[in-house]
């Protein structure tokens, strides 16, 4: 008797380990990602002005996108620009 309830309390412990393990790694996974684009060098070296996205900026022409725009937005867009106002 007294051997297995040695027997579950070490399946038991066995077990906690796993899925505690199973856990912390998914947890530290998630956030170690974001700690190192956070080291780059673009970024610690100018960090009050980053670094524009890359790529091309489409703007979003729906006629009730473009009601709720300012002329100064619309401006910006047309020249192909990344707005910076509402």
């Amino acid at each position: 008797m007294d051997f297995m309830r040695r027997k579950v309390a070490l399946a038991a412990i066995a077990g906690a380990m796993l899925a505690g393990g199973a856990v912390g790694a998914t947890a530290f996974a998630a956030s170690s990602g974001s700690g190192t684009t956070a080291t780059t060098p673009a970024a610690s070296s100018n960090s009050s002005n980053p670094a524009p996205p890359s790529g091309t900026f489409k703007p979003i022409e729906t006629p009730s996108h473009e009601a709720t725009e300012s002329a100064q937005r619309e401006a910006q867009e047309n020249a192909g620009q990344i707005p910076t106002v509402p």
